[in-house]
């Protein structure tokens, strides 16, 4: 295994959790929702619900041809750091979101969040380069435990600013985070095979492509099984990510202050969590851990319909956060398991269209849920469990995911 790409691999993973802690997570999505927009009727998820679910759908529709893209033409390193520069200079500019200005914090929202999930798919793509077969549970748990470091690292950064109401300074902070840690990935992981054609010819025939790909994808029964049920679990994941600090904030009262420790809190239950599963993903299987922290999620949504004071909240964000970072790990590694080879980036480009053409939904389901509730969020995040309990049974058929090591 080459050390050096793998530690520059791991610490992107640092680098763009600043952007999922501070921006999607916590401050941008609470401050968005609560101050700019307002939430006493609902507004504010509505309006961050849409957010989440038009940055989505453009990186749905995209990443499985731009994927394809990237192994034809050999931009995939190009298209990488592009996308992460976008997500970095949105999030710089959020800096000039005031109180009132909904559609400006709107597209600032939609591009960092697009900047960020495009970039993703490149990311991803780059770990079968890294790892054998029998090691890539391990390395992309690495992954994710150096991402909770970097998210708890990007909100202490933060919580100053926040402290003195200076969101400005936050964004600002978070932006150069992003970037500094980025750097290593940009120079040390390894080139891409030469690209067999150029960029415009790559496009044109990508189109054709994407859709042949589909049929291959479909005509393996495995990754046609895990691919449909990551659609729907996935989305459950994103959406309870995603408004989780505003739930806290408008449902139990939680300041901003308060919502930064609490997801400190919770990033160290999840970097001790994919730190704990690491091993288990290889040994285990990346399906049985998926399984199970599939239940563990559909316990928390249920018990989050029920919590009526913030101790009982912050109990159950650790359980829930010790297995987030399992979740993720396990299923790339599942993905990575299934993946024909010189097809990595398109097929994770069909990954990342799962996941996030799926998340188009279940931020509009909870968004209009609570707004047509006049602002109770209960019912939509009880909603959000079903989304994890179909995705288990879906997956309880395939039969691929065994251990890759005895």
């Amino acid at each position: 295994m080459n050390v050096r790409a793998i530690a520059a691999w791991t610490l992107y993973d640092f680098a763009n959790s600043s952007f999922a802690a501070v921006v999607f997570a916590t401050i941008y999505a609470a401050y968005y929702a609560m101050s700019v927009v307002g939430n006493a009727t609902g507004d504010g998820d509505l309006w961050w619900g849409r957010v989440i679910s038009v940055s989505m759908a453009v990186v749905a529709v995209s990443s499985p041809l731009l994927g394809g893209v990237a192994d034809r033409a050999g931009v995939r390193r190009p298209l990488f750091v592009g996308f992460t520069l976008l997500s970095v200079t949105a999030t710089a500019f959020m800096a000039t979101v005031k109180p009132g200005m909904v559609v400006w914090g709107f597209v600032l929202g939609v591009l960092g969040n697009i900047g960020y999930e495009s970039a993703l798919v490149y990311y991803n793509a780059y770990l079968p380069d890294l790892a054998p077969r029998t090691h890539q549970g391990r390395v992309s748990a690495w992954g994710f435990a150096v991402g909770y470091a970097g998210s708890i690292a990007a909100l202490l950064t933060a919580l100053p600013f926040v402290r003195a109401q200076a969101y400005g300074g936050a964004f600002l902070c978070t932006a150069g985070l992003f970037t500094v840690f980025s750097l290593p990935a940009f120079i040390f992981l390894p080139q891409p095979a030469p690209g067999r054609l150029g960029v415009w010819e790559a496009a044109r025939d990508g189109v054709a492509e994407v859709f042949a790909t589909a049929r291959r994808i479909l005509a393996f029964q495995d990754l046609r099984r895990f691919m449909g049920a990551y659609f729907l679990y996935e989305d459950g994941v994103n959406t309870v990510v995603a408004f989780s600090a505003i739930f806290a904030a408008q449902t139990l009262g939680f300041p901003m202050e308060r919502l930064i420790v609490l997801y400190i809190v919770v990033q160290i239950s999840a970097l001790g969590g994919a730190l704990a599963w690491a091993k288990p993903i290889d040994y285990l299987g990346p399906k049985r851990v998926v399984m199970f922290t599939l239940l563990q999620w559909s316990a928390v949504v249920v018990t989050a319909y029920f919590v009526e004071t913030a101790t009982q909240f912050w109990i159950l964000a650790v359980v829930a956060g010790t297995g987030l970072g399992a979740v993720q790990a396990a299923s790339r590694t599942f993905l990575a398991s299934l993946c024909p080879e010189g097809m990595e980036a398109e097929l994770f480009g069909f990954y990342s269209l799962c996941g996030k053409s799926s998340a188009v939904i279940g931020p509009l389901v909870f968004g209009g849920i609570s707004h047509a509730a006049g602002g109770d969020q209960r019912a939509g995040i009880l909603a959000i469990g079903s989304f994890f309990i179909i995705g288990l049974v879906l997956l309880a058929r395939v039969k691929a995911g065994g251990p890759t090591q005895g």
